[in-house]
């Protein structure tokens, strides 16, 4: 008796997005991922200064910001799956509403950092506002980009380009959103919390 042949088949699978996106995505994920390093073995050498520097943070303010990003990153999500749906204007909508939530987290990011240097503290103070204020600020720069690259998606969607051209921009300008996102939900705890 022999065994009746198996055949699975599986769809065609691929990354969403263009490659060049992801080689860029991998290159911000591992600048960052030297960051959290750095910070890492940065706080082992100095606990007590990481531990006061922490202390003095607003971690209601990294709270409100981390559920700014997850939910500006969903509104992202939907809109992608509107534009694959053809349903652009709700695309664009989720898109403006997903950028009104990052206006949110960089209004509440500006209002921690002044507070911060209202109080006398800046990136010269010690080694662990250093890196707080360097990684907090080139992921700030992160997610600016990042709006910007929504507002792209939004016009281009709005004005129905991506029926004409397939959908690997609007899927890369969300992944690299995504990745903005993804990069606060380990900056939050790690800077914040841990």
């Amino acid at each position: 008796m022999t065994n009746p042949s198996i055949s699975i088949v599986f769809p065609d699978k691929k990354l969403p997005g263009d490659l060049a996106m992801w080689f860029f995505i991998l290159a911000e994920l591992t600048v960052f991922a030297i960051f959290f390093i750095g910070f890492s073995i940065s706080e082992q050498l100095n606990a007590a200064m990481f531990s006061q520097g922490k202390a003095q943070l607003h971690q209601t303010a990294g709270l409100i910001n981390t559920i700014a990003l997850i939910t500006s990153s969903f509104f992202v999500a939907i809109a992608l799956t509107k534009i694959h749906k053809a349903q652009a204007k709700q695309a664009v909508l989720l898109l403006l509403t997903a950028k009104a939530f990052a206006i949110i987290y960089i209004s509440v990011k500006i209002w921690e950092y002044l507070s911060l240097f209202e109080q006398g503290i800046t990136i010269e103070t010690n080694t662990f506002f250093t890196l707080y204020f360097l990684i907090t600020a080139f992921h700030l720069m992160h997610v600016l980009l990042g709006m910007v690259i929504l507002a792209f998606l939004a016009h281009s969607a709005w004005h129905n380009k991506y029926q004409d051209k397939g959908l690997s921009g609007f899927e890369a300008g969300t992944s690299y959103w995504h990745m903005v996102d993804l990069l606060w939900i380990i900056l939050f705890p790690l800077i914040y919390v841990i």
